[in-house]
């Protein structure tokens, strides 16, 4: 019986579309190791819209999630992943180091974001987002097209 392989999933989403309660599970379920950029902001006291504290989170995160991935355990990369060229770049250095590589991409309806991150916003200590911020930040998002989720492995059974 072969070992299994190493796995990178990218987990890939607007707020409010999943993200941490599909992670948390695979996290579980793999096991992987799961890293979260908004959940290590919290943890050192940034804030999540920090973008230099974000941006050095997530390039710690990817060197340890590279460093596991060499070590033979798998790793669930919970960072949202809205630009084509991000993901790429985590789809071909995870496959040089031998690993197979998912992209889960969560496409919720903007509606449907809205009305998830109103009731989230009233949980004690959430960071609250806004129905304006979100059609902001869905004007920025590359959503994956079929060709390009076509360019990773199958979700694992």
């Amino acid at each position: 019986m072969s070992e299994r392989r190493p796995r990178l999933v990218l987990i890939c989403g607007l707020p409010g579309a999943g993200k941490t309660t599909l992670a948390k599970r695979l996290e579980r379920e793999m096991p992987a190791a799961r890293l979260c950029p908004d959940e290590r902001l919290a943890e050192t006291g940034f804030s999540r819209f920090d973008e230099a504290a974000r941006a050095r989170i997530e390039r710690d995160q990817w060197v340890h999630a590279q460093d596991l991935l060499t070590a033979g355990s798998s790793v669930v990369l919970e960072n949202g992943f809205w630009e084509r060229g991000e993901r790429d770049e985590k789809r071909l250095r995870a496959r040089e180091l031998g690993a197979e590589v998912e992209l889960r991409y969560l496409a919720v309806p903007l509606a449907e974001l809205q009305r998830r991150i109103a009731v989230r916003n009233r949980e004690p200590g959430s960071v609250v987002l806004t129905a304006e911020m979100l059609r902001e930040w869905q004007g920025g998002f590359e959503a994956p097209t079929q060709d390009e989720l076509d360019l990773f492995d199958p979700p694992m059974p």
